[in-house]
């Protein structure tokens, strides 16, 4: 992925709404999800929908097909996939482990790990 193309995208996802539709979407799976379902899940209004899709679509993190009146909406995790392995090509320096910490583990606020690295705060003896 180029540069300019992710920082598009994260641009795009760098917006409350537009990251919880991006969620949404990728917990839907493959089926998408229509405008007026989308608007309602995430709680904004049809106009304010349509502008936050417009810009997800532009960056290539969705794409959208009609289906009769309605417009059904999907994620491009291709364009998902390039912009996680754009973002963490890099990021560990030559040691993949660093990037690989389970959920949990990386859900846990740093500030909850003591300096000897025990999560309950106590050093091990």
């Amino acid at each position: 992925m180029e540069k300019c193309l992710a920082l598009n995208a994260l641009s795009a996802l760098a917006n409350g709404i537009r990251l919880d539709i991006l969620r949404l979407l990728v917990a839907e799976g493959p089926a998408g999800m229509p405008a007026g379902r989308i608007a309602r899940r995430v709680g904004v209004s049809a106009s304010g929908l349509s502008f936050h899709l417009t810009v997800m679509e532009q960056a290539g993190l969705i794409a959208s097909c009609r289906e009769g009146r309605y417009l059904r909406y999907r994620v491009n995790h291709a364009r998902l996939g390039a912009l996680m392995s754009y973002l963490l090509n890099d990021c560990c320096m030559g040691h993949p482990e660093i990037c690989a910490r389970s959920g949990a583990e990386a859900a846990r606020p740093v500030a909850a790990h003591s300096a000897a690295g025990s999560p309950s705060g106590t050093t091990k003896t």
